[in-house]
């Protein structure tokens, strides 16, 4: 057994704690070798303290599962899904630097068979597959397309879970809309009040920056949240949060008549 004496361990320890430096500023805090990414980070220690508020809600022993993490950053779910026992993750992002942080934290405690691809959302159709469990967490609010991008995991890598989180703002009552809304009040030539309740579903778009980021360009109230998960197929089994959803496949509202004149027939007058 090789013996490492207490400077080679230090020296080894400032060597990555250079490397983590270099890869700077990290978004995930994160302890690999004794050296954490971002001990300053403004949210405390994230992104652990959030997923130990919603780890129970999934499986404990994830054996023989595939899971693709959507917009990893520096790979903290991606290597926390592989401590589960997943027998394949893979990592995508559309940032270099992240998927290079991703790579160091993950070789650094082992993990070297967790693969990490630079890849957007919108593309995950190149992947050709679906994966047991698909995460996507913190991603939708800095999308411009949002619910496209729910329905490509839906369509093309959704297997069976998705863990989802957004940003929510505004009212975390949810109303409960009809199945069909009328044009005006019968009886009136004015218009339903539905579009006026707060608890309506509503998402906030964002012109300029949000927390001094400009990537920052939707936030959606809870009732928005849920409306979109099941416009797009999927169903809600758990919300351990207020902004985390535990979500399983479902048909997608609508899917037969997507593109067809039913959808979007004459108008009248």
């Amino acid at each position: 057994m090789k013996i490492i004496n207490a400077a080679q361990h230090a020296c080894s320890n400032e060597d990555l704690r250079r490397q983590v430096e270099a890869l700077g500023p990290w978004f995930h805090n994160m302890r690999i070798g004794g050296v954490e990414t971002a001990p300053e980070h403004f949210l405390g220690d994230y992104p652990a303290f959030k997923f130990a508020g919603f780890e129970s809600a999934l499986p404990k022993d994830l054996s023989g599962m595939s899971v693709l993490d959507i917009g990893c950053n520096a790979g903290f779910y991606a290597i926390e899904m592989k401590r589960r026992g997943a027998a394949e993750v893979i990592g995508i992002d559309s940032d270099d630097r992240y998927l290079a942080q991703a790579r160091l934290a993950a070789d650094t405690l082992g993990y070297t068979d967790i693969k990490f691809e630079k890849l957007s959302v919108y593309d995950v159709g190149r992947l050709g597959r679906r994966f047991d469990l698909v995460i996507f967490m913190g991603v939708l609010y800095h999308l411009r397309h949002p619910l496209l991008a729910l329905d490509l995991i839906r369509e093309h890598v959704a297997g069976d879970l998705l863990l989802f989180q957004t940003m929510q703002q505004g009212s975390v009552d949810v109303l409960q809309v009809p199945e069909d809304h009328p044009f005006h009040v019968p009886g009136t030539i004015n218009p339903p009040g539905y579009f006026d309740n707060p608890a309506y579903p509503k998402m906030h778009f964002i012109e300029r920056k949000f927390a001094n980021d400009w990537t920052n360009w939707w936030a959606p109230n809870k009732a928005c949240s849920q409306a979109m998960l099941r416009a797009a197929g999927f169903t809600i089994e758990a919300q351990p949060e207020d902004e985390v959803y535990l979500c399983r496949i479902a048909p997608v509202p609508f899917d037969n008549l997507m593109g067809s004149a039913a959808v979007y027939p004459a108008r009248q007058g």
